[in-house]
């Protein structure tokens, strides 16, 4: 077991909530600030949780670690790395200041999403201050209390509206055995159908992208299977680093300097016909897109298909993320409303209205 008391600022925190409460002051709350580049601009008084880190406990055997929001997500991720262990919905950092905090707030997670989980899937407990001042802990700190609909689940991917988040209980797994990664060249729309046809067979698949040129591919687990997949698949070696820089978004289809958007979609759906140049991830689910083509035609055409668009660029658009349908944004400011009643929490981050 892991005890470690590095930093706790809890009490710095509560603290200026509560004078942020009685002068009515709105808060801007960040980490490392490596993800300010999503959602809207937030003009308030910044609330910064670096201050409040370090891993409160840790054992390999129960899968479970539990760190302050400020921790490093390099830090936490170096403690796993020690175990051989990991978190499995693989999250970006975008910055060496990235934060477990802004890890959860955010929600975003990496190649191997599709076949191990989101962020959201891996968060069992949190610690909260909320909208009234006050310092609560909602769900727990063992899979067993996984089970059922949580605040904790709610929090992930709220960018701080609903309040701040100052501890987090994370399942994590072991490593895989074996790990290959490989390329076949084969163009998109043929790559498409392939995923399609191997999502429906024993494949141990852990990531597959295409590039616009050649279709990758990860493969992990038992040496024995991981062996036979790419006998049966063919292609050549590839750097395992790709997944990495497909990741942290250091490819070269990322230097465009065209807006970058976030396509996700349904399953299985085919090329989308816009104006740009595409990338895609999750094995078809999620496509990245270099365009100068207008937001509602970007949303128009992926909305015929089932799924939505965020702007992963700063300022290009007013409402980066998918415009919500009036009885969700209902339902979203009475939640706001409910958790943040004075509303001075990253006030128009997520939406204009919230």
């Amino acid at each position: 077991m892991v005890m470690r008391h590095d930093a706790d600022a809890s009490t710095a925190l509560l603290e200026q909530v509560n004078h942020a409460l009685n002068n009515g002051t709105a808060l801007r709350i960040q980490g490392g600030n490596s993800k300010a580049f999503l959602g809207r601009q937030v003009a308030a008084e910044v609330l910064d949780t670096r201050a409040h880190r370090g891993i409160v406990s840790y054992d390999p055997t129960e899968l479970v670690i539990t760190a302050r929001a400020g921790t490093p997500l390099s830090e936490l991720q170096a403690a796993l790395d020690q175990a051989g262990q990991m978190l499995t919905c693989e999250p970006p950092h975008f910055s060496p200041h990235a934060t477990v905090g802004g890890m959860v707030a955010t929600g975003l997670s990496g190649p191997r999403r599709p076949w191990s989980g989101s962020v959201r899937d891996m968060v069992l407990g949190t610690r909260l201050i909320t909208g009234f001042g006050k310092h609560l802990r909602f769900g727990g700190e063992v899979m067993k209390n996984v089970a059922g609909y949580d605040l904790s689940r709610l929090l992930t991917g709220s960018f701080g509206c609903l309040g701040v988040l100052t501890e987090v209980s994370l399942k994590v797994l072991p490593k895989p055995r074996q790990c290959v990664s490989l390329r076949l060249e084969m163009d998109a729309a043929v790559a498409l159908r392939k995923l399609a046809e191997w999502g429906q067979q024993p494949i141990p698949l852990s990531a597959a992208s295409h590039d616009g040129r050649a279709l990758h591919l990860r493969l992990e687990g038992g040496e024995g299977s991981v062996a036979a997949a790419r006998e049966r698949l063919g292609g050549e070696l590839l750097a395992a680093s790709y997944w990495d820089e497909l990741n942290e978004q250091r490819l070269e289809f990322f230097a465009d300097t065209r807006p970058l958007w976030r396509l996700s979609l349904p399953n299985n759906c085919a090329l989308l016909d816009l104006p740009g140049e595409q990338l895609i991830d999750w094995g078809g689910a999620q496509r990245w897109l270099k365009s100068d083509a207008a937001a509602a035609l970007i949303r128009a055409v992926v909305g015929t298909l089932g799924g939505h668009a965020t702007c992963f660029s700063a300022d290009h658009c007013d409402t980066p993320f998918q415009p919500l349908a009036a009885p969700l944004l209902r339902y979203h400011r009475q939640l706001k409303a409910l958790l943040d009643p004075q509303g001075i929490f990253n006030v128009g981050r997520l939406y204009a209205e919230i």
